[in-house]
């Protein structure tokens, strides 16, 4: 086992991997930027270490600094979270230059999955479902309009690296491909830095599943049910739930098991998340993310299983501590986003917590990293923090998620919780029946 963790991440996800190390009696180390100086996080780290200004590509991406504070620290592992440098192969690989564990999968399995084009074909190669779409990249609009041809408009222009929405562009006919196609590739060359494209089928009102599968990286490997993140905006999710209301008992066992004799084939090491749209019955991969996921509680809340503790006995080099047949799937769990956001337009609202009151009670997480007198800086991202309630049938935890939503209070900044409240009351959420457009069309609705 490891003797020091350097967490190379921030906020609640930073706060969420101390946790588990204490649990496991390993040190941790946090890195901070001069803007977190006084985030949880650092005050409750065995060492912590400035690793320069506010914006992320002087700290939390810089790795000569990252290595820096390895080697100040004695630190043997570094876990990524999730975002940052999470799923950067490079990173992974000079970890490994210099004997420093990377509490995640091999640099080879990340820079396979971190392009969607070898992801697309790495999966049809290990049998799971994919969106029928153009073989490779596409680099012309004579050949975008081939492409679509074969398979019928609508089609989704996509960027071949990164993720988040961006560089994805709908082409609803043949008129509008060459300015989704021009628009996509502008966009994934300014995100991603490449701009690389490749076209997908686009399903009309289709669900977001997603499969949570761990792997020991030596053959073995298991699937724990799915989560449902059906609730998007602009591609990014809002609120997740597990198990999803759309599938049946045999759906999510074919599946899931699918995706696990995946990994066992690819011997693919500790957390990750295959995603899927759905529609009519019928799965479409549409990547892989090589990392913990933002929404990993509510798969915790429905197994018993802590991911965290997994990812990192797994690393250390040990077994999978549960088999297929023991992971039991119980009762049902719902998280939301809380972000530091005006709730109906979303804009971002940095500033200082004047009162912070989360809501507890059976069957209640909050997963944060901030507190009462914390100033939210301006320059990250906007989640301040997780509510994940958990009861033995989905309309039990809708219920005990009002009652927890009308006990957070949170004063100083505009957060989500309004928008939270509202939701949880429409007939289609409550009753399951929602796809990843719902959420746009009630906002733009709702004016």
């Amino acid at each position: 086992m490891f003797d020091k963790v350097l967490i190379a991440n921030r906020g609640e996800i930073a706060l969420r991997i101390q946790r588990a190390c204490k649990e496991l009696g390993i040190a941790t180390v946090a890195v901070h930027s001069t803007a977190d100086a006084e985030a949880m996080h650092v005050r409750l780290a065995d060492d912590s270490v400035c690793i320069g200004p506010p914006p992320a590509s002087e700290s939390y991406l810089n790795i000569p600094r990252l290595l820096a504070a390895c080697e100040i620290t004695g630190a043997d592992a570094v876990h990524p979270g999730y975002g940052f440098l999470s799923e950067n192969a490079r990173f992974a690989e000079i970890l490994e230059e210099h004997n420093l564990t990377f509490i995640g999968p091999t640099s080879e399995h990340i820079r396979i999955m971190g392009d969607k084009i070898a992801a697309k074909d790495t999966a049809r190669r290990l049998g799971i479902p994919c969106v029928p779409g153009s073989d490779g990249a596409v680099t012309s609009e004579k050949q975008a309009l081939e492409v679509a041809a074969k398979m019928g408009f609508p089609v989704l222009v996509k960027a071949a690296a990164g993720g988040g929405g961006r560089g994805m562009k709908v082409a609803n006919s043949a008129a509008e491909m060459g300015l989704a196609l021009m628009t996509a590739k502008t966009e994934a060359k300014a995100a991603f830095g490449n701009d690389e494209v490749y076209i997908e089928k686009y399903l009309q009102k289709p669900r977001h599943i997603e499969i949570q599968v761990f792997g020991d990286g030596k053959g073995d490997a298991v699937h724990l049910g799915e989560r449902d993140c059906s609730l998007q905006r602009r591609h990014q999710k809002v609120l997740e739930e597990a198990p999803s209301p759309a599938l049946n008992a045999a759906q999510r066992l074919k599946i899931g098991e699918t995706c696990a004799d995946a990994m066992r084939k690819l011997k693919y090491r500790g957390a990750g998340t295959i995603e899927f749209l759905y529609e009519d019955g019928e799965f479409y991969f549409i990547e892989m993310n090589t990392r913990l996921q933002v929404e990993h509680p509510v798969t915790e809340a429905v197994t018993g299983y802590d991911l965290v503790l997994e990812q990192i006995r797994v690393a250390a080099g040990g077994s999978l501590s549960m088999r297929q047949e023991d992971i039991t799937f119980s009762g049902h769990a719902i998280e939301c986003r809380i972000n530091a956001e005006n709730a109906r337009t979303f804009r971002p609202s940095p500033g200082q917590i004047t009162y912070w009151h989360p809501p507890g009670g059976l069957g209640v997480r909050v997963d944060s990293g901030v507190y009462q007198g914390y100033r939210i800086p301006p320059y990250y991202d906007s989640l301040i923090g997780k509510l994940i309630v958990h009861g033995k049938t989905r309309n039990e935890c809708l219920m005990r998620l009002r009652r927890a939503l009308s006990e957070f209070v949170i004063d100083g900044i505009e957060t989500t919780i309004p928008l939270f409240n509202e939701l949880i009351r429409q007939p289609d959420i409550v009753n399951g029946v929602y796809d990843i457009h719902w959420l746009e069309k009630f906002l733009k609705a709702e004016g």
